[in-house]
């Protein structure tokens, strides 16, 4: 049986906080690809698109990893453990690329929001992970907001909702984001950060370029725009080498499922960027949702003594 280490003792809150505070930056940057990404992906194929993203910001973090610990093959095992993580990621944006192929982003918006609950059951599963009754009741607190957010205050289009071919496709695309926060918990090997953060992407680029062969083959290179290159780069350095440095540091002293229910914000921040764009504020019913999610990300993130971290 796999013993992951001891979750760090709530006994230090000023740790905690540091987790907390990375995991605001991440969610905020993670935000920041959606309006990125809608404004590039018209002229690359999605999946052509993250190859390039991934590549790029391995490339891009050789250097500093090289210069402070080297870069030094981690041997079989390692490939592997770092394989089987970024397959998650890797699995993660593929399915979501096919699924919206046959789906549109409201149903992928609400399916996603059931991503920390899988979280939570995975690493009940894997790591021993055990919510108390207020952390499951923030939890289906947030999840609600969230939908409310998404459906912009008419939960009747929740129920209306037919799902399709492409919802099944983009549920598995979940259940891989879902397993990779336990998982990296319980792959890491005491390296450094860096260091699993730099196998995790060059990995995860392998798995990526395997999977985009053909639309790297055919996407035009000549014609594309200097502003989707100028964004790729921008999501090489900030919503991949910056989000995934601090979410797998985080996961290690949070756990799986608080950091994963940081996606319950990714709805408001996505609000607070448009409004610096110019684009205004979305109706009140919408807000309400906000109103919903903020409080219940508090409780989920504050410290519960019935939590327990046990190793299996």
């Amino acid at each position: 049986m796999i013993t992951p280490p001891p979750f760090p003792s709530s006994s230090s809150p000023a740790s905690n906080w540091r987790y907390h505070a990375g995991m605001l930056l991440a969610s905020f940057l993670v935000a920041t690809s959606f309006p990125v990404g809608k404004t590039i992906t018209p002229f690359m194929d999605s999946g052509a698109l993250n190859a390039i993203r991934f590549l790029l910001a391995t490339v891009l973090f050789a250097p500093y990893v090289h210069r402070k610990f080297g870069i030094r093959f981690p041997g079989i095992r390692g490939v592997l453990r770092y394989s089987l993580l970024s397959a998650c990621l890797a699995g993660f944006f593929w399915l979501t690329f096919i699924a919206l192929r046959y789906t549109d982003p409201l149903h992928t918006g609400a399916l996603f929001t059931i991503t920390p609950g899988l979280a939570g059951i995975f690493s009940w599963f894997l790591l021993g992970e055990k919510a108390g009754t207020s952390r499951i009741l923030a939890l289906l607190l947030a999840l609600f907001g969230a939908l409310w957010v998404i459906l912009s205050g008419d939960l009747s289009r929740l129920i209306a909702m037919s799902f399709n071919q492409g919802d099944l496709i983009f549920l598995g695309a979940c259940l891989c984001m879902a397993l990779y926060g336990p998982l990296i918990r319980l792959l890491h090997r005491d390296e450094p950060m860096a260091v699993m953060t730099f196998w995790t992407m060059a990995t995860g680029a392998f798995w990526l370029f395997l999977f985009s062969t053909p639309a790297l083959i055919t996407c035009p290179w000549a014609q594309i725009p200097e502003k989707v290159w100028v964004g790729i780069v921008y999501l090489a350095i900030f919503t991949t080498i910056v989000t995934f440095f601090i979410t797998q540091w985080a996961t290690l002293g949070l756990g799986p499922t608080r950091v994963t229910a940081y996606s319950y914000l990714y709805p408001p921040l996505v609000i607070l960027i448009n409004l610096g764009l110019g684009q205004g504020l979305p109706p009140l019913k919408t807000l309400i949702g906000v109103a919903i999610i903020l409080p219940a990300m508090v409780l989920i993130q504050k410290e519960d003594k019935s939590i327990k971290h046990v190793g299996v």
